[in-house]
């Protein structure tokens, strides 16, 4: 059974990092994308970062452009999200959303993350 298992978050202050891991299970994590999108609370879930297959292209939203870096490591059929400088509005609960070949595409439970003194 197809499945993405996330891990990482919590607590940080302002200014600190945090990182957030997404390990796939069932699927040729190779041949997907990697995205994280996240939801702060009363807001829409909004896309963060996405990844290609290879890892070779990457690309953020503008909110966190130059802070948060998206990675992935096909061997080890996991993608990762590091945080860095966060600020209070990045608190949200942040999902990791693999989408591949014949529209097969997955999401992660979703993970906390608090910015807060």
């Amino acid at each position: 059974q197809a499945q993405l298992v996330q891990s990482g978050g919590g607590l940080a202050q302002p200014g600190g990092s945090l990182s957030l891991s997404c390990v796939a299970s069932g699927i040729p994590f190779s041949d997907f994308f990697m995205n994280w999108y996240r939801q702060a609370p009363g807001k829409e879930r909004e896309w963060v970062a996405v990844i290609s297959r290879s890892g070779g292209t990457v690309d953020y939203a503008d909110s966190v452009k130059g802070r948060f870096t998206i990675s992935k490591d096909n061997a080890r059929n996991t993608g990762y999200l590091q945080m860095n400088n966060l600020k209070p509005e990045d608190t949200a609960v942040y999902f990791c959303y693999a989408l591949g070949p014949y529209g097969r595409q997955y999401w992660g439970k979703g993970t906390a993350v608090t910015v807060s003194h």
